[in-house]
């Protein structure tokens, strides 16, 4: 269709304010072909009720009557398939002229040369009604002026031609004039407020969507799982954090589907039952069973919407949290709290390690036994170690200002890492290791016993979830398609969950009651402080061999300042 333009000006004063260009609703343009189809329907009407009287013998005009019905109903069908009108009609242009002017002459005609009683006047309150609908106030009136002026020009040539109801038809003219101006206006003000409406609605729908759309991204990325339950017990809705707190997999059942559907969400089913009898939400920590792996304990709340309709029963969102994400946060907290601290946990434990490690040296003078003396030595080794590991511990934790290392400090990586495996196997007595070095004798920036601490901790996690086979761990180094060395510690443990591969290198966080969770996080901390990087992958070794958990340790490139 084409495009008709609109002033400023004409929009405010024909539509009330609003602008035309968003009046071409949907409401409107089905009120356009409602009309065209009325049209059609008028003049096979008119076409019927000629055939029918010529039929029955009346006199020669409705022979003529006949081909003006014929012609009109030919005008209908032309226009309802070729005419380009796109409401509103501004003016009285093309548009208005091939539908609603046929229409007016057409009627004209018809009141002019009928026979008999017929009155064709009430035919006029269509083309009125479609201009007062679709077009502006002036098009509205103007139309109705027109046809107001046809009715009384018939009463005119009926009383100059000496007809005896020259009167009538000037009164009738006059009321139906006047009725077709109420028409108009109550029509155009209809029109008014369907157009207006219609834009609030879109606009509120628009809206809406844009909320649901923001609703829907808050959710996905919310940490906390959430579901969205009936009164039935059907979920409606789950985001990507409820499939990996739930598992089960969540994300491949068809929506909505009863909670209850696993034994393990047996104890949600009930939480949400209850929810809908106390009318209030509720909150309880639950154990859920996962498809992997050891139940995971969970903290769930519970929230009722309100009903809109009395009818529509209200919904429970459940909020899922993970108690082990929760406490690594409550750890997280904690490392702050240390380093407010730090300052005086290094005056404690220094001058203690300072005063062991002066007497150690002093009673290794006084001694010539050599078993004392090894002992001894083992002492101020042990104590020189861990000053270094408070030292490091307190530089993570108070987050001091970096600083160069020296870029004098290289290690041999093969040889280096077949010594410190050879001396963590002799002292854990582990069987099994294998160990292979494919570096060529390359160097790397890192301090050594930094390096010591790295590998050690990796092999203790590693020994702790490995199996007792040949090969169930494996250190190896490699180069890397961009040329930076890799040191890889790999294992046979079962795969971590989701929910501890995101907090691995964080403090604080371990999946073990007895431990720390500063191992892979000091790790960490020492590979970013030589400008390497460290991380985690469940990969095999081997095409076809068994899967397996891997850490590696990409070093910086050789010529790389290291800072800290």
């Amino acid at each position: 269709m084409t495009t008709t333009l609109w002033s400023r000006s004409e929009s405010a004063t024909d539509w009330g304010g609003l602008d035309p260009h968003n009046l071409r609703s949907t409401a409107l343009l089905r009120l356009l072909r409602g009309f065209m189809t009325a049209r059609c329907f008028v003049a096979v009407v008119l076409v019927a009720l000629q055939v029918f009287s010529w039929w029955i013998g009346t006199a020669t005009p409705p022979v003529l009557l006949l081909v003006l019905a014929a012609s009109y109903l030919a005008a209908t069908l032309v226009g309802w398939r070729f005419a380009r009108v796109v409401p509103p009609i501004r003016s009285f242009s093309s548009a208005w002229f091939t539908t609603i002017a046929v229409d007016l002459l057409a009627f004209a005609l018809l009141q002019f040369i009928q026979v008999g009683n017929i009155n064709y006047a009430p035919l006029f309150a269509l083309p009125v009604l479609m201009a007062a609908v679709l077009g502006t106030v002036t098009v509205g009136l103007g139309t109705t002026a027109i046809a107001t002026l046809l009715l009384l020009a018939d009463a005119t040539w009926h009383w100059v031609n000496g007809g005896g109801d020259s009167t009538v038809r000037f009164v009738q003219a006059a009321l139906t004039g006047t009725g077709l101006f109420v028409v108009a206006l109550l029509a155009h003000e209809l029109a008014l407020r369907l157009a207006r409406e219609e834009s609030m609605a879109l606009r509120s729908r628009s809206t809406a969507r844009l909320h649901a759309l923001v609703s829907d991204l808050v959710i996905e990325t919310l940490s906390e799982g959430v579901l969205v339950i009936d009164a039935k017990g059907l979920v409606h809705a789950a985001n990507p954090a409820a499939e990996n707190i739930l598992g089960q997999d969540l994300s491949r059942m068809d929506l909505p589907f009863a909670l209850d559907t696993h034994p393990a969400w047996q104890a949600l089913a009930l939480l949400a039952r209850q929810t809908f009898a106390r009318s209030k939400g509720l909150s309880q920590e639950i154990p859920v069973a996962q498809s992997q792996g050891k139940a995971r304990e969970v903290r769930v709340r519970t929230r009722l919407t309100p009903s809109i309709d009395h009818r529509i029963d209200g919904l429970c969102v459940m909020f899922l949290q993970d108690l082990r994400e929760l406490e690594a946060r409550i750890r997280t907290e904690k490392l702050a709290a240390m380093g407010r601290m730090s300052a005086a946990v290094a005056h404690e434990i220094r001058n203690p390690l300072a005063a062991i490690t002066q007497a150690s040296a002093l009673l290794y003078e006084d001694l010539e036994e050599p078993g004392q003396r090894k002992l001894t030595e083992m002492v101020q080794h042990n104590a020189q170690r861990l000053a270094r590991i408070v030292d490091d511990v307190l530089d993570v934790s108070r987050a001091r200002q970096q600083r160069m290392l020296p870029l004098g400090e290289q290690l041999v990586l093969d040889v280096t890492v077949r010594t410190l495996a050879e001396e963590w196997v002799r002292q854990s007595q582990r069987q099994g290791v294998l160990v292979q070095l494919d570096t060529a004798g390359s160097a790397v920036r890192f301090d050594a016993e930094h390096l010591r601490r790295i590998l050690v901790n990796l092999l203790d996690n590693a020994a702790r979830y490995a199996g007792d086979r040949e090969g169930a761990i494996q250190v190896a180094t490699r180069e890397a398609p961009n040329g930076r060395p890799v040191l890889q510690v790999w294992s046979d443990g079962a795969p971590l969950e989701a929910a501890v591969q995101r907090h691995l290198f964080e403090p604080f966080f371990s999946s073990e009651s007895r431990s720390s969770g500063l191992g892979l996080f000091i790790c960490r901390e020492l590979c970013e402080r030589h400008g390497a990087s460290i991380g985690y992958e469940r990969r095999a070794l081997a095409a076809n061999g068994p899967e397996g958990n891997e850490f590696y340790v990409m070093f910086a490139p050789a010529e790389m300042r290291i800072s800290q």
